[in-house]
């Protein structure tokens, strides 16, 4: 077994291993343990009971966290004449079709996030292999495929949050920072529990969401109670 640090192992001397908190509860913890050297990120591990092999047992959705996620992120986006003037103007960082197409094949990739309209689809298609490992292919269930660039923009900049449950039917999201006050982080924490209740899938059967852990990037995992 890995040596614990002292940060550590005084972080989960602070609260009962096998406690199971409320949501406020949950994120005063983290907080106060989040005493690493830098801005820590709260996040979130729900497991699912779905298994994401079969078609109708897929979650995915998108989260508009209404405090943001307290980093910059810097999005691209596939457009052409007037969409991408509207996509400059909303404040995307990239801009292009065919040579942006080619910055990519390149390996040049100053964004997190790719937004593209219907019609630069067949383009972005081709690099498929380059920004699905990446989690960056645009996909209209997220709202990354739209002619509604501006939106699309500052969604992405404001507090838009992907997610997608894993092999294992886990989704993890970050909620914020470590910084961010405790009403914050809640409002937050339960905007994403609420929009992945909604995710629920058609194939979803038995208990949905089995269990809640947050934490911060360098702390140790603190259980919610999925029932309160």
């Amino acid at each position: 077994m890995a040596k614990q640090g002292k940060r550590i192992a005084a972080a989960r001397a602070s609260y009962e291993k096998d406690a199971v908190m409320n949501v406020s509860d949950a994120v005063k913890t983290v907080k106060a343990n989040a005493t690493a050297k830098f801005d820590e990120t709260i996040e979130l591990a729900i497991n699912l009971g779905v298994d994401p092999r079969h078609a109708d047992q897929m979650v995915r959705g998108v989260c508009n966290l209404p405090n943001g996620t307290g980093r910059s992120v810097r999005v691209a986006v596939f457009a052409k004449d007037a969409k991408a003037d509207e996509a400059r103007a909303a404040g995307a960082d990239v801009v292009g079709a065919e040579d942006l197409m080619e910055q990519i094949q390149n390996g040049d990739m100053p964004f997190e996030k790719v937004i593209a309209t219907p019609d630069m689809m067949p383009l972005v298609g081709r690099l498929g292999k380059v920004l699905g490992p990446k989690g960056m292919m645009p996909n209209p269930k997220v709202g990354t495929v739209t002619m509604d660039v501006t939106k699309a923009v500052n969604d992405a900049k404001g507090g838009a949050v992907e997610f997608r449950a894993e092999k294992s039917g886990i989704v993890h999201v970050g909620v914020g920072k470590a910084s961010f006050t405790q009403p914050k982080l809640e409002q937050n924490v339960q905007a994403l529990i609420d929009d992945i209740r909604k995710a629920r899938p058609t194939g979803a059967k038995g208990t949905y969401i089995k269990r809640i852990t947050i934490s911060s990037t360098m702390g140790p995992g603190v259980k919610i109670d999925t029932a309160a």
